[in-house]
């Protein structure tokens, strides 16, 4: 027999130790990617380029603001947010899914915040390895999911399943009631404004409104020269006479500036809503500010020029990672995408895995916050929160119209 000496022996006796704590950790599930004792690595994907010249890039403003704000308190359950930042998928369906699987593949990320991505082509993949991501679910890829978590639910949600009533009764309120009330649908040729045209006439008419007109003939890749034809629909299509609102469901500040501009021209003298109009950018343009002079839009967030506790906490997060920002839609959503995950990451509990921050996401979840109102899964995978908000262009300067409210769905037909 051959005396290897008391340090060969305690390096034996450290090898079965180890290997019988490796074995023991896999036995109990083994720890998540991307979790250590006292971290969780996230990132996120954002259109951040983009050929059209849209941008998402705020919302990684937005998610380290809130993630910033929970690490100073400590992180969760003991662990803090290491945020690696967002990949740029250049509004191209292809470079989205490489940059998930870069970030959970080669970065080893736990999950994907925020993802604002109007073409994000990663969803299948995350399904697949079962990995949760969050941020504004502005597509169908998002829907039918038990991983994909937007801030306000489905937003394509298919026949049958829940739809939106917020925008109509919002509006309804604020005008005193529906009753007698007519509403012109404009939207481009897209599909997605043509889907988007569904949903929110459905909005109108289950508020009480009369629906006079859907209108998909405007061309989605550029203005038209001439917007006569469609003016003149518009302003005859109740009975000869023009509607008392003009829905915009077109993506792009030129095409409503267009659109607006036109019918002041013509005299519309009623009501004009659209869900993108609400930029702080359209103010430093005299002209776009002109033409969206009294037009109301719809956030699905609390507007910033709230009073709400919890905006004013937004604001307070954002000027310290950002000195000066001047808050966007999207820097709101990747802030409110990052707050639910953290909200869904206290409730799982100290002892994390993906497979158990699922099951709490997708057994019962429901949270509530006047920044963004209410989200329930799993629920909200098929159909959308049903909560929004108005702001109206008034005097070059937003004002709140109707604060955040949350009404229920309706089936879609």
């Amino acid at each position: 027999m051959v005396w290897r000496g008391p340090m060969v022996v305690t390096a034996v006796l450290t090898l079965l130790v180890t290997g019988c704590a490796a074995q023991q950790k896999s036995a109990g599930g083994a720890a998540a990617p991307g979790v250590t004792a006292t971290t969780i690595k996230i990132g996120g994907v954002l259109t951040k380029t983009s050929a059209s010249g849209y941008s998402t890039k705020d919302a990684e403003v937005g998610a380290k603001a809130r993630f910033e704000r929970a690490n100073a308190a400590g992180g969760v359950h003991g662990r803090k947010i290491e945020f690696l930042g967002a990949e740029d998928d250049g509004q191209d369906a292809a470079k989205g899914d490489a940059a998930a699987k870069k970030l959970v593949q080669k970065d080893q990320v736990f999950a994907l915040v925020p993802v604002h991505a109007p073409n994000f082509g990663g969803a299948a993949f995350l399904e697949q390895q079962g990995v949760p991501w969050f941020g504004w679910a502005t597509g169908p890829q998002w829907c039918g999911t038990k991983t994909g978590f937007g801030y306000n639910g489905c937003l394509a949600p298919k026949p049958g399943a829940g739809s939106q009533t917020w925008w109509g009764r919002q509006m309804a309120d604020l005008l005193g009631g529906a009753d007698g009330k007519a509403v012109y649908v404009q939207t481009s040729d897209s599909s997605g404004s043509k889907y988007g045209g569904t949903t929110i006439s459905q909005s109108f008419t289950a508020a009480g409104f009369k629906l006079v007109g859907v209108n998909s003939g405007l061309p989605a890749a550029a203005p038209p020269p001439d917007w006569l034809p469609y003016v003149n629909k518009i302003m005859t299509s109740n009975d000869g006479q023009a509607p008392d609102i003009v829905v915009s469901v077109i993506a792009g500040t030129k095409f409503n500036v267009g659109l607006y501009s036109a019918l002041k021209r013509a005299g519309y003298q009623g009501v004009l809503t659209d869900a993108t109009s609400y930029d702080a950018a359209i103010l430093k343009d005299k002209a776009s500010a002109q033409a969206l002079e009294g037009v109301l839009a719809a956030p699905m967030f609390e507007p910033f020029e709230s009073a709400a506790p919890e905006i004013a906490q937004f604001r307070q997060d954002v000027e310290k990672v950002a000195p000066g920002a001047v808050p966007t839609q999207h820097m709101a959503i990747g802030y409110w995408a990052a707050d639910i995950f953290l909200d869904m990451l206290t409730k799982t509990g100290k002892d994390l895995t993906r497979e158990k921050f699922l099951a709490t996401g997708n057994g019962s979840y429901l949270y509530e916050n006047a920044g963004f109102g209410r989200i329930q899964y799993p629920r909200d995978h098929t159909e959308p929160s049903g909560c929004g908000a108005l702001v109206k262009l008034e005097n070059g300067a937003f004002q709140v119209a109707k604060s955040m409210k949350c009404f229920d769905n309706v089936p879609l037909k």
